[in-house]
């Protein structure tokens, strides 16, 4: 991954190319993962990522290619994917506390905010994918 100004990359591989969309295999691995002991370590991690992205490129299926996205947009996706969650998570906990005297009451309803937001993130899905946009430079 290399980082430019305000750009991210990452390095891929053109699984497919239909209905005017390029699919690009990346390989999203931990710091870790280039260390000389990760074969004993169950630490190191690497795992294999999929992304869509939209438009026409003059690209062959099994082509390396540079994908692409603003660094505002990972931060958006950092934001909605982890730290509101925790800050409802938090928040439900200290207000369930406070309201119930059921541990069980507040882990749970803390846990049931938590699904309710993912649920509404899925509701929303196509409008906050419309909002992340990746290009490709070959």
């Amino acid at each position: 991954m290399e980082q430019k100004n305000s750009i991210i990359e990452h390095d891929g591989t053109v699984k497919s190319i239909e209905n005017g969309a390029v699919t690009v295999k990346i390989i999203s691995a931990s710091a870790c993962s280039g260390c000389h002991a990760k074969g004993v370590c169950s630490l190191s991690e690497m795992k294999e990522k999929t992304v869509i992205v939209p438009g026409m490129y003059n690209v062959n299926q099994g082509n390396s290619v540079i994908i692409r996205m603003k660094r505002s947009m990972g931060y958006k996706a950092l934001l909605l994917g982890y730290i509101f969650p925790m800050i409802l998570f938090i928040a439900a906990l200290v207000v369930l506390g406070l309201v119930s005297k059921s541990e069980i009451t507040t882990g749970l309803g803390a846990i049931a905010v938590l699904v309710l937001y993912y649920i509404i993130l899925r509701f929303f899905r196509k409008t906050i994918d419309s909002k992340f946009t990746f290009t490709l430079k070959v």
